[in-house]
């Protein structure tokens, strides 16, 4: 290579940076990478984490509010009638003279006790 083709590619690649870094200054603030990632951690807060806590939360005190008499289903798939209620654990009535202890956390919906329901099983017993 001659000393002016050495001369004519270093002043070409100056220029190209030169124009390179003009561009790169007028992206301003959403040229930078860091912004979509700032973003996209905001928008997977607001879709996944947030929703899933409001559901943990409701879930929690649904558990904590639940008394003899509710019917529940436990995360097995055991449905029954809350027999009684201790600190950790509640005893499920499955079938007659059949009652099973479970720890509050097996339970996964609670369907409480209304006057509806009473009043269906007084006139189907009769």
């Amino acid at each position: 290579m001659t000393l002016s083709a050495i001369a004519s590619s270093a002043s070409l690649n100056l220029i190209a940076q030169a124009s390179g870094a003009g561009a790169s200054g007028a992206g301003g603030l959403l040229g930078n990478p860091m912004v979509f990632m700032v973003l996209m951690f905001v928008m997977m807060y607001f879709v996944l984490i947030r929703p899933q806590r409001q559901r943990q939360k409701a879930h929690e005190e649904l558990v904590k509010n639940v008394k003899a008499g509710d019917h529940i289903v436990t995360a097995g798939g055991v449905h029954g009638i809350v027999a009684s209620v201790k600190d950790t654990t509640l005893m499920l009535r499955v079938a007659d003279n059949v009652r099973v202890e479970y720890d509050r956390s097996a339970v996964a919906t609670v369907k409480k006790k209304t006057e509806g329901d009473a009043a269906a099983s007084i006139a189907h017993k009769s």
